[in-house]
């Protein structure tokens, strides 16, 4: 669906989201999606960009809501390494946009140029520990999902990532399928407890 408003209704949102108006309505009175109220009304207004923020954070289809790509930044010192999963991610029909990074210089003019969606970092790279890099993405205007990989990373190094900022941790060597599948299961956590 293209959509050339601004500023959508919740009855507008509802169909969309193929939902009914009051479960738009409870979204917005939870502070979930964001908007504002009609001066003198009950009527609730949604910005479209808060929207779409709103749908990919909780991994709806865009269904052509928002025509710019999801961009992904892997930023790994084995530039072969990088091609690889790029190339992959590509050809398992994911709709992202694709940037690497060899360099710690590199991957921050690219954070800041691209504005990545997602972020997959080497957390063994010599040039960033991990708690830099959680800080520095963190800081960013709009903080992308930060997913902290390197080879034969073991659960309680995974854990410490999480508690340094984190979304989430795979060991090498993963193939684009589960990296994806860890992407959407952060975006939609089943009644897991949260991680402090």
């Amino acid at each position: 669906m293209r959509c050339q408003k601004h500023v959508l209704t919740t009855g507008e949102v509802a169909k969309i989201c193929n939902v009914a108006p009051r479960t738009v309505s409870k979204w917005f009175d939870a502070g979930h999606l964001r908007g504002y109220r009609i001066p003198g009304s009950k009527d609730r207004r949604i910005p479209l960009q808060q929207l779409i923020r709103f749908m990919r954070a909780h991994g709806l289809p865009l269904n052509g809501l928002d025509q710019s790509q999801l961009v992904m930044l892997i930023f790994d010192a084995d530039a072969g390494w990088c091609n690889t999963l790029a190339t992959a991610i590509r050809q398992d029909g994911a709709d992202y946009e694709v940037a690497t990074a060899a360099s710690a210089l590199e991957a921050g003019a690219a954070a800041q140029l691209a504005k990545p969606d997602v972020m997959v970092v080497d957390v063994d790279h010599p040039e960033a520990s991990p708690k830099t890099i959680a800080r520095f993405t963190r800081s960013l205007e709009t903080a992308p999902m930060l997913i902290g990989v390197a080879s034969g990373l073991p659960e309680a190094r995974g854990q410490a990532l999480l508690q340094e900022g984190f979304d989430g941790y795979l060991s090498k060597p993963f193939d684009a399928r589960s990296l994806l599948q860890l992407m959407v299961s952060i975006r939609n956590p089943v009644a897991e407890p949260a991680v402090n």
